[in-house]
């Protein structure tokens, strides 16, 4: 099981950088970059609550999961 993180791509679609969201959302440049290369181990919902709220969009547009293939 993995779940994917698709943030580049809805911020692309939104014509935003790294730099602003972080600033919109209140989160660090490196931490927001790491979630969205799909290095997090977790997320806290009020994070994921405030990408939404700025990209205008719902966490399934973000998160993705992928099952494993056996």
């Amino acid at each position: 099981m993995k779940i994917i993180v698709n943030l580049d791509v809805m911020m692309a679609k939104r014509k935003i950088s790294l730099q602003e969201l972080a600033e919109r959302i209140g989160i660090t440049n490196a931490n927001l970059s790491i979630l969205k290369n799909n290095k997090a181990k977790a997320i806290r919902f009020n994070t994921l609550e405030a990408i939404c709220r700025e990209l205008d969009c719902q966490p399934g547009d973000i998160l993705e999961y992928v099952a494993d293939e056996d």
